[in-house]
């Protein structure tokens, strides 16, 4: 089974629309929202919308932190990502945070498990960015794979019994091999909102038969997301980090 997993879209149109374009031309046999449909980005309303269609054809998705936000409104978030989330909660309509509310925190395809931030107390909303946080996750689930988001910077992370796991850093459209004989935690990159140094949008495509993962990275018109970003009143930094990708 092939499987396209997005995670953090941040209502970035023009990043969103690219990366489906890139995912129909791959044909996976299933679709995984990771959450953050929404947060920071000018395309709220667009990107739940996209994501209702999205699940209603058939695909999975999940609640991310920033989706909460717009719902019951933000709580422990920077302010930069605290006056974007009352943007826009103010944007979406009760059907679309309807949408969002009823979103789960995690869903399981098989052998893994898909969450937002972590297996550990997904509620929390903890990073998963180095192996101690990663130990955590895997100690949370018996699942052989967890695949979350959440901290926009790709991972992988191999774990033999009794010992804590290995980082690794997958290579951009290059395929990293999974091991039968490990467990792993793969943390997939943004969207809408990339932060490890490539501005190019991020989904990974899991082959289950294969065993392997490729981070597919993906272009797309961010100065145009900058543009409305800056035109919704929103913080201009939220349109400049899309430009260096941090």
């Amino acid at each position: 089974m092939r499987i396209a997993v997005l995670s953090d879209i941040h209502a970035n149109r023009e990043a969103l629309e690219a990366v489906l374009e890139a995912v129909s031309h791959l044909r996976p046999d299933r679709l995984v929202l990771l959450g953050d449909i929404v947060g920071y980005g000018p395309d709220p309303g667009f990107a739940v919308d996209m994501a209702t269609r999205l699940v209603s054809a058939g695909a999975l998705c999940i609640l991310g932190n920033h989706d909460e936000a717009a719902v019951h409104g933000p709580v422990g978030m920077t302010p930069h990502a605290r006056e974007a989330a009352l943007w826009t909660r103010a944007q979406l309509s009760p059907e679309q945070r309807g949408f969002l509310a009823a979103l789960p925190f995690s869903v399981t395809i098989g052998d893994t498990l898909f969450v937002h931030a972590s297996a550990r107390t997904p509620a929390d909303w903890p990073y998963v960015t180095d192996a101690h946080a990663a130990g955590q996750c895997l100690a949370a689930s018996e699942a052989p794979l967890i695949i979350c988001g959440h901290t926009h910077i790709p991972a992988l992370f191999y774990a033999r019994p009794g010992r804590e796991p290995v980082k690794f850093t997958p290579r951009r459209n290059l395929a990293a091999p999974l091991s039968a004989l490990r467990r792993h935690v793969l943390v997939v990159g943004a969207v809408g909102q990339p932060r490890d140094g490539d501005p190019a949008a991020c989904f990974a495509l899991l082959d289950t038969d294969l065993a392997e993962v490729t981070m597919v990275r993906v272009p797309y018109d961010m100065q145009a997301t900058a543009r409305k970003i800056a035109a919704a009143g929103l913080p201009e930094w939220l349109g400049m980090r899309l430009l260096i990708g941090r």
